[in-house]
């Protein structure tokens, strides 16, 4: 029997201490030894204060009383003990019994227990808080996690999705979290629709690894479909602004050529003095640019912008459009009548672009709103005193328009008191290959390319041309060559260069040739009058891009007038 317990003493985990009633050590076994530091044979008889500190044993043994689950420090060591008193057949106490445990390794687990609840408890705020649906799924791709979020976006409830496969709630497209768990490599910007409300999402995942296994995926869904709704609302909203207000300033403009950097002067003088400023120069040399830039460096800058193209608007609708008019003034007037744009640009900036498109009824008006700064409503005798500063643009010779009677004199001279002539791009060619690398650089952006040089032989090629439609024909010559380059391409050779307009003239078809054209065909349903629609178009179409964009050269080449021509782009809906 005595061997038995002193096995079970050897064993045991927790440590022995027994004193005799003198408060001598008798019994010490090896977890005492491990957990005190001392071995049996240097305490072993010798009193237990020499030892333990601070122990309890004597006070046992000398009151008979035990104490339980107590908490003792042995220097860096913390252990729980209970505490017995020893007593004999007839009562008497004979000694006292400590057992005790070390419970160091005990706190410091209950430390770190705590603080994984802590990190647990702040890792599901964020999770639950995210406004990104989050999923996780395990090795097997069955959703074990999801948070509100995810919820929200799919329009399903947690029953719908946990304990369910991943592909469960993919309306369009295919899981992130499979690809994932086939690859075992994380998987970026995938666009799928998902749940019952088919929201549009891009979805990305990441691996789940523990000790180099892989045992699952977490999955993050960003909603899309409220974003593409703010931006469209935002370009619509851009759409207004522009209309009120000038977008660029004359840092925009790219100059280097000397006659150049004297317009852009004289341009900004103008924009400090505040008279009356006629821009001239050919189509596409950059007058609304102009126009722009003068708003924007005077002191009306913070006011209203309006721009009015004179050639857009018909006739029998531009004295209206500019004057306003009042209630019942003519059928079809608005109840209440309309302010005009004059008054819309109070104590800012209007941009009449092609004001010798202005009929002459309209020039008499014009004439008087800038002698007298007041305007009258069409079918109101009532003036209307304004502020606004008036800058007026053309390409086509005024002084011609003079002597031929189609332009008033004393309007003329009314608008020509600050003239800023803008020279062709052929007579600036030191600015062509500053604009030729700034529109490489637009639309690369636009087209998904990466070009950064042009060839010598290439801009020579440019130079040799006169580029009639000017900056505007430039511009759409680069973004066709950006067309013809491919995506790793990353320099501008000759053989990229699309033919000039000029040198490889293409057919355009005359009333003539619809007769030799053999892709004519009457189809069912479909009019002679239709198919001349459609030819017309085409025809419109393809002289517009010849021409470079200049809509004057066009209405010239296809004999009509500038304000019909504006008619039929807007009829047809060319852009």
């Amino acid at each position: 029997m005595e061997n038995t317990l002193q096995v079970v003493l050897n064993c045991s985990n927790d440590g022995v201490i027994a004193v005799d009633r003198n408060k001598k050590i008798i019994l010490f076994n090896p977890a005492a030894e491990r957990i005190t530091g001392y071995s049996a044979s240097e305490v072993m008889n010798q009193p237990v204060e020499n030892f333990i500190r601070e122990t309890r044993l004597p006070y046992v043994v000398d009151h008979g009383i035990e104490e339980r689950n107590k908490r003792q420090s042995l220097g860096n060591t913390m252990i729980i003990t209970n505490r017995l008193p020893v007593k004999d057949n007839h009562g008497n106490i004979t000694g006292a019994v400590a057992v005790f445990r070390d419970v160091t390794e005990m706190a410091d687990l209950n430390y770190e227990i705590y603080q994984l609840k802590e990190m647990q408890s702040m890792l599901e705020a964020i999770f639950n808080a995210t406004q990104d649906a989050i999923s996780v799924c395990d090795e097997n791709g069955i959703v074990v996690m999801i948070n509100p979020a995810y919820t929200r976006i799919t329009g399903l409830k947690e029953s719908d999705i946990i304990g369910k496969h991943t592909v469960n709630d993919i309306i369009e497209g295919n899981s992130v979290h499979l690809e994932v768990l086939k690859t075992g490599k994380p998987a970026d910007r995938t666009r799928l629709r998902v749940g019952k409300f088919k929201r549009e999402v891009i979805s990305s995942a990441a691996p789940i690894i523990v000790d180099g296994k892989l045992m699952g995926s977490v999955g993050v869904l960003h909603d899309v479909t409220e974003i593409k709704s703010l931006t469209k609302e935002l370009t619509e909203a851009k759409k207004i602004i522009r209309k009120l207000e000038a977008k660029y300033t004359f840092d925009d403009i790219i100059a280097k050529d000397s006659q150049m950097l004297q317009v852009m002067e004289k341009g900004k003088q103008a924009a400090v003095t505040p008279v009356t400023v006629l821009l001239r120069g050919e189509s596409g040399t950059g007058k609304e640019l102009f126009a722009h830039s003068i708003h924007n460096l005077s002191d009306r800058k913070y006011n209203q912008f309006v721009r009015v193209n004179c050639a857009a608007i018909s006739e029998s609708l531009l004295e209206s459009e500019l004057f306003g008019y009042e209630e019942g003034a003519f059928t079809g007037a608005r109840k209440g009548g309309k302010i005009g744009l004059f008054e819309e640009a109070h104590g800012g900036t209007i941009f009449l672009d092609e004001i010798a498109e202005i009929p002459l009824s309209t020039q008499v008006k014009l004439l008087r709103v800038l002698q007298e700064k007041e305007i009258l409503r069409v079918g109101s005798t009532k003036a209307i005193p304004i502020d606004v500063r008036v800058i007026a643009a053309t390409n086509a010779n005024l002084e011609e328009m003079l002597r031929k009677g189609s332009f008033r004199e004393d309007l003329y001279y009314r608008l020509n008191v600050f003239p800023v002539v803008i020279p062709p791009l052929r007579d600036r060619k030191d600015d062509l290959y500053p604009l030729v690398m700034y529109l490489i650089m637009k639309f690369n952006q636009e087209y998904g390319r990466n070009v950064q040089a042009i060839s010598k032989e290439a801009m020579e090629h440019l130079k040799d041309y006169n580029w009639p439609g000017n900056v505007r024909e430039l511009q759409n010559y680069i973004g066709r060559t950006l067309v013809n380059i491919k995506y790793h391409e990353r320099e501008i050779f000759k053989r990229h260069l699309p033919k000039f307009f000029d040198h490889d003239r293409e057919l355009i078809a005359t009333e003539s040739d619809f007769s030799k054209d053999e892709s004519i065909s009457i189809k069912r349903g479909k009019s002679l009058k239709m198919v001349l629609q459609e030819k017309e178009k085409e025809v419109i179409e393809l002289t517009l891009r010849e021409m470079g964009g200049n809509r004057r050269e066009t209405a010239n080449v296809l004999g009509l007038s500038l304000r019909n021509l504006y008619y039929k782009i807007d009829q047809y809906d060319i852009h």
